[in-house]
């Protein structure tokens, strides 16, 4: 049975529990949110769903106080973190109410032969289902619910267990925004409920971040119901150093890359890759300011537990820790860990904490084997001060975004999404309103 609670991960206090919605109640958020496909998605126009979006960001801005303590409670983000988390959140709303217009308008097709007209209509497809993580609340709902609400899609919205706050928090500003009922729905939803909403024929699409274990479950009911997916999954994202001109700032920029959101998220730079000639210094550096660091709780108990047996795994394979102070409770130390050894299991896992990997390579070619060698393919950061290495490197990377010489360069109009098991699908951009959309086409003869 899924439990709904705010647990203090800084405390382990348990703050309150939410009641898990009925079957009933679940089966009547769909039926809201179906019978919303109507008066939302072809009873209004474009502009009329971009005001009421735009008021959404408006609304996620004015709150961000308090949206950041409740991230705080829920799962030890820092109260600070989590207001730019919500403000960012509204910058996102508002991108996709600017250009609605634009990203959703006819596309006339020009014709090789016959008379007469062709175009490509953008229609909504109907209810979608949202299953969120709890890492990013406010973020990665509304990458989610902006482009698919401005399109004319209706939303029922799963939020992670122990995200019940966050989640009331968000349908409260849809609800104060204008959004109309049933177009927006929250539900407290077991994963057994979760099934049968993927399965209900009324149910178009299903976007789903999270695990690669959660992802797989999700793709495998839709497929089997014929319903379209997207998966924003894990990440083992390497951070390439094959030259700098400025290594304090390298060193300062991995370090930002791994330790963000203590180190909870799947763009992370988890995996760091450095040239020979710049290996020692850069450790030493890089191992000095990481091992410094005193990051907020990590979300939980367990995420904490997990965290430790991944590291004392690579410690067995001969891997060497460089950290400071003791794990207490939630609150983990950060660490350096080298000398891995890359043919162990160990050594490919996604760390989800302020633990960093480093490995030494002796050229560009190693430098992309290593890249390579996992199963996932999010996101990858590349520092070099040669632009020519810099497109090389960029187009043998098998990840779906390269960021060349910075971290922390994610924004509204720039497309989210990997490859191999991190999943397929984009968000965010121009592609991230179009990938629940009917595009279809209209010819006329006259």
């Amino acid at each position: 049975m899924t439990t709904y609670a705010v647990t203090d991960p800084a405390t382990g206090e348990l703050v309150r529990e939410y009641a898990t919605h009925t079957d009933e109640e679940v089966g009547a958020a769909v039926a809201a949110a179906h019978a919303a496909t109507t008066s939302w998605g072809r009873e209004t126009t474009v502009e009329e769903r971009a005001a009421v979006v735009r008021r959404i960001g408006e609304l996620h801005v004015e709150r961000a106080d308090a949206l950041g303590a409740i991230a705080s409670r829920e799962m030890g983000k820092a109260a600070a973190a989590g207001a730019g988390e919500a403000r960012f959140a509204g910058a996102i709303f508002s991108y996709y109410a600017d250009n609605a217009a634009v990203f959703l308008a006819e596309e006339p097709i020009t014709l090789l032969g016959g008379e007469g007209t062709a175009v490509i209509r953008k229609s909504p497809v109907g209810v979608l289902l949202g299953i969120m993580p709890w890492n990013y609340p406010f973020y990665q709902v509304a990458r989610f619910a902006g482009p698919n609400l401005v399109a004319g899609n209706t939303i029922v919205l799963k939020h992670a267990p122990q995200c019940p706050e966050s989640a009331a928090a968000i349908e409260e500003i849809f609800r104060d925004a204008g959004v109309p009922e049933g177009a927006y729905v929250n539900v407290y939803a077991t994963n057994e409920q979760v099934a049968d909403v993927i399965a209900d024929p009324r149910v178009r699409g299903v976007s789903l971040t999270g695990s690669e274990r959660a992802g797989a479950a999700v793709a495998e009911i839709a497929g089997r119901h014929l319903k379209k997916v997207v998966l924003e999954l894990g990440g083992s994202d390497p951070f390439i150093l094959l030259g700098t001109d400025d290594l304090e700032a390298t060193v300062a920029a991995a370090a930002s890359a791994r330790l963000d959101n203590a180190g909870q998220a799947c763009n992370a730079a988890k995996r760091i890759i450095v040239h020979e000639d710049l290996y020692d210094d850069f450790v030493a550096k890089f191992t000095a300011t990481v091992v410094g660091t005193t990051t907020t709780p990590l979300s939980s108990l367990a995420a904490a537990d997990r965290l430790e047996k991944q590291v004392a795994a690579i410690v067995a394979d001969g891997g060497q820790l460089a950290t400071q102070g003791e794990r207490q409770g939630a609150q983990f130390p950060a660490g350096v860990l080298t000398d891995i050894d890359r043919n162990a299991e160990s050594s490919r896992e996604e760390l989800f904490g302020p633990v960093a990997m480093v490995f030494k390579v002796r050229d560009e070619d190693e430098a992309v084997e290593v890249a390579n060698d996992t199963q996932y393919g999010l996101g990858s950061y590349l520092f070099t001060t040669d632009p020519a290495q810099a497109e090389r490197v960029a187009d043998r990377l098998e990840v779906g975004m390269v960021f060349v010489n910075g971290v922390g360069l994610d924004s509204m109009e720039l497309p989210f999404g990997g490859v191999k098991r991190s999943g397929f699908g984009r968000e965010l951009g121009r592609a991230g309103v179009e990938e629940f959309i009917n595009r279809k086409l209209i010819r006329t003869v006259r």
